[in-house]
């Protein structure tokens, strides 16, 4: 590694490095495992908020094991799509561990919508019954997309319902995500309908302080297994309090958000995702337990992966290489 040089990838490069998403689930439950080891360094993310609704953070982590240190700058603007732009994104940097020097910086879109997809389908790994075969995605945007992608590189998933409230989105994802997955889905025309005879239900939509929620008690059946990807956007207080257990991936961050106002109904979590690979708390102990997973997005799941895209990256003679 060339300490006077930075090697940059723009959003086509780092998605041309093409790691699949298997691959990027392993990465992040060696990641989880070392956080319920106590053996990484991540503070709660802060950010500031120029739009109502809006955020953009700073996520810093250090994974020993990984070698792996670095930040990602990261916004999410609900109205972005208003305007045909992604609600996505930012720039992630990875500094070298021995030196602190920067070797890298490239574009954070594609990372988060992938390392988010498998951080959902690591929780369902624990979470979920092994034989869970129909899914229910409501919003069919990019978590939509790579949360199925990622919860069928795990289970044996035959049926899709999925719904969302703009019925040309709706259409896209069914005919694409069909065709990409070979898998059935199905466009619904409630949320209801994606829901009540699911497995998995992943839920995706912008995140809000102040949300009316969808999901109501009773529509995730027993042994069903949730991801609010959109923190408790979508699920209705009610529901969550028929839940046999709520996990999170950091309990510090969640604490964060609760004392910022989110989660003002939600129960707290028994466990976060660490706890759980680790095996400090248990996973699903029965078929009917009905559990949630709300999963805030956290700094070791993209320093799991930006250093496999580099050396990808690198390997292939990939990006471009800056002066520092």
């Amino acid at each position: 590694m060339d300490m006077n040089k930075l090697l940059y990838l723009s959003r086509a490069d780092v998605e041309s490095v093409d790691l699949d998403v298997s691959t990027i689930i392993d990465l992040l439950e060696k990641a989880f495992h070392e956080k319920g080891e106590g053996k990484v360094e991540m503070p709660p993310k802060p950010g500031i908020h120029t739009q109502p609704d809006a955020f953009i953070h700073a996520m810093p982590a250090y994974i020993p094991s990984l070698k792996s240190a670095g930040i990602k700058w990261v916004s999410g603007y609900p109205q972005n799509q208003e305007r045909g732009l992604p609600y996505i994104t930012g720039l992630l940097v990875l500094n070298d561990v021995e030196t602190g020097i920067p070797y890298a910086v490239m574009d954070c879109v594609w990372i988060t919508a992938y390392r988010t997809g498998a951080a959902t389908a690591l929780a369902a790994k624990y979470l979920a019954r092994p034989e869970s075969e129909v899914a229910g995605i409501l919003a069919c945007g990019v978590q939509g997309r790579t949360n199925i992608e990622a919860l069928a590189a795990i289970f044996d998933i035959k049926l899709v319902y999925a719904y969302d409230i703009n019925k040309d989105v709706q259409k896209r994802y069914v005919q694409e995500m069909s065709a990409k997955l070979g898998i059935e889905i199905v466009g619904v025309n409630t949320p209801d309908e994606a829901v009540v005879d699911a497995d998995l239900v992943v839920t995706s939509g912008p995140i809000l302080k102040h949300p009316t929620p969808t999901i109501m008690k009773g529509w995730l059946k027993p042994g069903g297994f949730g991801s609010a990807v959109d923190f408790d956007s979508y699920w209705h207080p009610q529901a969550m309090a028929e839940m046999d257990k709520i996990s999170t991936d950091d309990h510090s961050q969640f604490e964060y958000y609760a004392s910022e106002g989110y989660f003002n109904q939600t129960p707290a979590p028994y466990a976060d995702l660490g706890e759980i690979v680790v095996g400090k708390k248990a996973g699903r102990e029965n078929k009917l337990e009905r559990i949630l997973a709300i999963n805030l997005g956290l700094a070791i799941d993209d320093m799991a992966v930006a250093p496999e895209i580099y050396r990808r990256a690198i390997d292939r003679g990939i990006g471009t290489q800056l002066d520092l």
